[in-house]
């Protein structure tokens, strides 16, 4: 029977602490923590994640202000958000309107407010990987020990970071592509695969092996909806542990980058005393 890695759950108890500390700073320490996300672009998946990054900082007493702004106006508006005390974590919303920038752009947030951790001096781990591992561990999925890992993407936000984590912990990990020759070959090998493209269901059962662990990562949007990088009938498979279609690594990335800023929140507050 198909075995669901539910970050949903996860994500419920890991809020019930979160509101906690938040709790606690805003009551001992008068910190009340806030989220500054910048936006170049008009994307309806952006807007999907915008909607649960403030729904969740309400939940749990963390302000979220969304400051939608050109690609020029982009340094300005970080800028007086790195200066503006009331502001614990600065994130620039990917994809920008020209990627060539993202580099240029990223590292204008300072380093002690970049709670995604895109900046060449963050002082925070990205999000969406710390989310994955979480999953992982939660569940006691083991990345070592003879383990075959494949990791699918090579993106700034899930795929790069992740490789580099993973490697710091000794984990063996292979890393391809959307543009890999013959990906089905790659995959049919790994015992976990964990995939993060964005390309809509480029993964498909035949593809995967026997009794894998599959992590979907992978958003892109697909007549209007929110969809992975799995094929929707790989959920067929009944001897795969998976992720979920909704409801697996993206709650969780949520409640990481949330972590990142709570954290900011504490040091940024530890530095005032």
């Amino acid at each position: 029977m198909t075995k669901i890695l539910n970050g949903a759950e996860l994500a419920g108890f890991i809020k019930e602490r979160q509101a906690k500390a938040v709790r606690g700073l805003r009551q001992a320490s008068d910190i009340n923590p806030k989220l500054a996300i910048v936006v170049t672009v008009d994307n309806p998946v952006i807007d999907v994640y915008m909607r649960m990054k403030r729904a969740y900082g309400a939940d749990i007493l963390v302000a979220v202000d969304v400051h939608r702004v050109s690609l020029d106006e982009a340094p300005a508006q970080i800028a007086e958000l790195n200066s503006d005390e009331s502001v614990h974590g600065v994130i620039v919303q990917l994809p920008l309107s020209d990627p060539a920038r993202t580099d240029e752009i990223v590292n204008l947030v300072a380093p002690e407010k970049d709670v995604d951790a895109l900046g060449v001096d963050a002082k925070f781990e990205p999000a969406t990987p710390m989310a994955i591992l979480w999953l992982l561990a939660a569940y006691n999925i083991e990345l070592q020990k003879g383990k075959r890992v494949l990791l699918i993407g090579r993106g700034k936000l899930v795929g790069a970071p992740l490789e580099r984590t993973l490697q710091a912990s000794s984990v063996d990990v292979e890393v391809v592509d959307r543009s890999t020759k013959d990906l089905a070959a790659a995959v049919q090998t790994a015992d976990v695969v964990i995939t993060a493209t964005g390309s809509p269901a480029i993964l498909f059962p035949d593809m995967i092996k026997e009794n894998a662990v599959v992590v979907d990562a992978g958003v892109a949007s697909e007549d209007g909806k929110t969809v992975g990088d799995l094929h929707p009938s790989v959920y067929d498979r009944q001897d795969l542990t998976l992720t979920p279609p909704k409801g697996g690594v993206g709650p969780l990335t949520v409640c990481a980058l949330f972590e990142n800023v709570i954290t900011a929140a504490r040091n940024q507050g530890d530095m005032t005393v």
